[in-house]
């Protein structure tokens, strides 16, 4: 299993690039950051620092979305950092959320969401594209390799992530929604004569290292909040009856409304209708070991990368005890003597 962290850009910037380096030392494969250019700072002028100041690690959002940045500019972007530091950038990709919701816009459709990533995907591989009657190639790219990965929730969104995409990212990780969720996606990719197996699959939740669950939760409820968005949407779109889990449905019934000035932030105020249960199942929380048998859980079921949300209150700390604990745990173990010799 792989692992990423996932921050936000907030100033100062000197920070993000600290605990992204942080990450690197212990032992993490991504860093993801939100991409709401108005609530926070850009995250790719962030990326280049990040890239320049580290070694290995890969970057992207979690995530982009075709709506607030031109398609070919966003490509660009990918190919640009790929040449100046060799391969080591991913798009993760959505409809819209935060970045369009706060200047009241909408999430785009998901054919919107299609060509984005095809037109995306075909640029920063080095490869021409037709887009809008023309047909386009970047001169100067050559050998950039980007991977495309899709956040989804609802039936036609998996559906489109199994048919063409690179990697599904749930951000959630509960055991019984992950399942359902990652069985769709393979369905739908065997559907258009797709390699299942080829499809990576990563569960994007809150880590938290620690002893108090009390505060661990009211640390990471902003999470069901912001889940609940894209719920909230699901179910005007399809109804309560959708054929999706209960359980991804059921708690967002006291939902009122959300401030996204407070959007990802620990202790905001639109998040108190989510309960204790949905934090526990929604999130990883507690010791290590707790962290290693969840973790072990949704290995099991075929995710290969978790990447940990750190919008809380003890972000190094809990870097460090994935990466002196957890990581090493998940990882396949390569011994340096076969035993018996």
């Amino acid at each position: 299993m792989e692992f990423g962290a996932v921050l936000q850009t907030n100033p100062p910037s000197a920070r993000t690039v600290a605990l992204a380096k942080r990450a690197e030392e212990h032992g993490f494969d991504y860093v993801w950051t939100f991409d709401s250019h108005v609530l926070w700072q850009e995250p790719y002028v962030i990326y280049s620092k990040i890239l320049a100041e580290t070694n290995r690690i890969k970057v992207g959002p979690m995530v982009t979305n075709p709506a607030t940045r031109d398609w070919t500019v966003t490509a660009s972007t990918y190919a640009t950092l790929n040449e100046m530091y060799g391969n080591r950038t991913v798009c993760g990709i959505g409809r819209g959320d935060s970045a369009v919701r706060v200047q009241n816009g909408a999430p785009t459709t998901l054919k919107t969401l299609r060509e984005a990533i095809h037109v995306i995907r075909e640029l920063g591989n080095s490869r021409s594209v037709q887009h809008n009657g023309a047909e386009l190639r970047f001169p100067w790219s050559v050998g950039s390799e980007l991977e495309v990965w899709v956040a989804a929730y609802g039936p036609l969104a998996l559906k489109l992530t199994g048919e063409v995409a690179d990697g599904f990212i749930l951000q959630l990780a509960d055991l019984d929604i992950a399942e359902w969720m990652i069985k769709t996606v393979r369905a739908a990719a065997e559907n258009v004569g797709r390699d299942p197996d080829a499809i990576k699959f990563c569960v994007a939740a809150p880590m938290y290292i620690g002893t108090d669950i009390e505060h661990m939760r009211n640390q990471c409820r902003w999470f069901g909040g912001m889940v609940g968005n894209h719920v909230a949407d699901i179910v005007k779109k399809y109804g309560n009856d959708a054929n999706i889990p209960q359980a991804l449905t059921d708690y967002i019934a006291g939902r009122e409304g959300y401030d996204y000035n407070q959007h990802g932030r620990a202790g905001n105020t639109h998040a108190d209708f989510v309960p204790d249960e949905i934090i526990d199942r929604f999130c990883i929380l507690g010791t290590a070991q707790e962290h290693i048998e969840k973790l072990e859980k949704l290995k099991a079921l075929g995710v290969h990368q978790f990447a940990g949300y750190l919008q809380h209150d003890n972000k190094e700390a809990t870097m460090l005890a994935y990466g002196e604990t957890v990581i090493p745990a998940l990882r396949d173990q390569i011994t340096a003597k076969a035993s018996g010799e």
